[in-house]
């Protein structure tokens, strides 16, 4: 026979108080990203906006994070933190129209395929060199070389 709790027990929380917290969560994104925008298109900058948007949300979390100390598991159990949860798990979802624009092209990618995977071997190898030299001029100008 199987027992029922009452519901003082449970311990999930209501529906309506997740759904509430995750569009809170994606509100604070969409300011963000706003702000971002703005900035971006308002001040002629060369970055797009959800990208300087993002960079504003980790500097308001720095800050935040002085202000109100806080650790990982806090931010995850947050409104932030949850709608953060909900966009990676509806991640893989986003790569449907990029797979379907593949299959769209298989005859241009079976006629230019071996240019493209050149090129595409050539611009990774240039991109790790090019990582590697910023890494070791950044530790050269700022002194590390006996640390590491």
């Amino acid at each position: 026979m199987t027992t029922l709790l009452p519901p003082s027990e449970l311990t999930a929380p209501p529906l309506a108080a997740t759904n509430m917290a995750m569009i809170r969560g994606f509100f604070i994104l969409l300011v963000f990203q706003l702000v971002g925008e703005v900035l971006a298109r308002g001040l002629y900058l060369p970055a797009p906006g959800p990208v300087i948007g993002l960079a504003l949300l980790v500097v308001a979390l720095a800050l935040f994070r002085r202000w109100r100390p806080f650790d990982e598991e806090a931010l995850a159990a947050s409104d932030l933190g949850q709608a953060a949860r909900g966009l990676l798990a509806a991640l893989p979802l986003l790569f449907v129209p990029a797979g379907v624009g593949v299959v769209q092209y298989l005859g241009l990618l079976r006629d230019q395929g071996l240019a493209l995977a050149a090129a595409l071997i050539v611009s990774t190898v240039a991109t790790l060199i090019a990582t590697v030299g910023v890494f070791l001029l950044v530790k050269r100008l700022v002194g590390g070389w006996e640390k590491a």
